[in-house]
């Protein structure tokens, strides 16, 4: 039989008791367990795991003295299973949502960049449309939300895969490159300089993301291809109510992408100093995973949220 005639058998004979039940032996791994928990007796759910086996013509599960155990073919089912009975109490929430109007939430990770300047803007447009729909923003780095995406913690993210890493469980959509420029308080010394070099930049103080980062990684690369020492007087932090703080009150300086640079810019409480550094991040964009259903409020979100991209970028 091929591949064909086992999807035709099971989307006309695999029913969503059937599935259940898979998932609930997988969970007790014991026969009269799974009984209880599906209010069948125990002949009844052999019964109905043999046809199961019937109708995909392989065995599912190992029959054990204590119990059962699924075989490779049972963990592969069993996981997809799974996702389509998830997929189905996506299906329903959404049309509960539609019925009594959108709601729900919606949980996005963003990078910091499109955080400042992107997001309010799309999140104002979904909310004037969808008022009752709460939405979580986590800002982080690239690494951390693709972790919780996988784990789905969050429905998607506008953010980078880089390029080390191998992803064919998560789709991107390209949205843009990010150019990162050099930022102090308004009154810097520096930020009159007529010709400021690295050599310069390498002897001030400096606010910067731990070691290991992306954007820390560029930026001491920087100064090892110029045969420039790295600065010394260094504050390593994430929190950008500390960064903001230090800049606004001392001559440190910070790297940071030119987009967020132009909204402190735009605010009065920063200012850009005269210097194109050689430092460049990858490109950004939507990033989704391939097993994960959108909510209908998810989908609203990401409509604007690419609205407000093309507009932007």
């Amino acid at each position: 039989m091929n591949e064909n005639d086992v999807a035709g058998r099971m989307r006309t004979r695999l029913k969503t008791r059937h599935m259940l039940l898979l998932v609930t032996l997988d969970e007790t791994r014991n026969l009269h367990q799974a009984a209880e928990a599906a209010n069948m007796t125990q002949p009844g759910v052999s019964k109905m795991l043999k046809d199961i086996e019937d109708i995909l013509g392989v065995p599912l599960f190992e029959r054990l003295p204590r119990g059962v155990r699924p075989t490779v073919y049972g963990e592969t089912m069993i996981r997809h299973v799974r996702m389509a009975l998830a997929h189905l109490a996506h299906g329903q929430q959404s049309i509960a949502t539609l019925r009594a109007g959108l709601s729900g939430h919606v949980n996005i990770g963003v990078i910091v960049a499109p955080a400042l300047t992107l997001i309010p803007r799309a999140i104002a447009r979904a909310k004037e449309e969808a008022p009752n729909l709460c939405i979580g923003v986590e800002v982080s780095t690239s690494n951390d939300l693709v972790v919780k995406l996988k784990q789905e913690h969050l429905d998607f993210l506008i953010a980078r895969i880089l390029e080390r890493e191998d992803e064919p469980s998560l789709l991107y959509e390209d949205m843009t490159e990010e150019v990162v420029c050099v930022v102090g308080r308004r009154a810097h010394p520096l930020v009159a300089h007529p010709k400021l070099t690295l050599k310069e930049l390498a002897q001030a103080k400096w606010i910067l993301s731990a070691r290991g980062s992306i954007l820390r990684n560029r930026f001491d690369m920087m100064f090892r291809r110029a045969d420039l020492d790295m600065p010394a007087n260094v504050v390593e932090t994430t929190a950008m109510s500390v960064t903001m703080s230090l800049l606004q009150q001392t001559d440190f300086l910070h790297v940071m992408p030119v987009e967020v640079a132009r909204y402190y810019v735009a605010t009065g409480e920063l200012a850009i100093l005269p210097i194109d550094i050689p430092c460049r991040m990858e490109r950004f964009g939507i990033i989704t995973s391939r097993d994960q259903v959108l909510s209908e409020g998810a989908n609203l979100l990401l409509r604007h949220i690419r609205a407000v991209a093309a507009e932007i970028y």
